[in-house]
């Protein structure tokens, strides 16, 4: 159960070259305000690549 006033929000990450969504994560929103974009593997793609954040 989440707490009142916090800043944690869950995502979902992208790979880049197919579009397909493969990760859900969370970041902290007040200290990474900016999209979030890691270096993931992608199992479509079959190989690893850069993941961007959704909406």
């Amino acid at each position: 159960m989440a707490k009142k006033g916090e800043a944690r929000e869950r995502i979902t990450l992208a790979c880049t070259v197919c579009k397909e969504q493969n990760y859900r994560t969370e970041k902290n929103k007040k200290n990474t305000t900016d999209r979030l974009e890691l270096n993931k593997y992608c199992p479509k793609c079959n190989k690893t690549t850069p993941h961007k954040e959704g909406k």
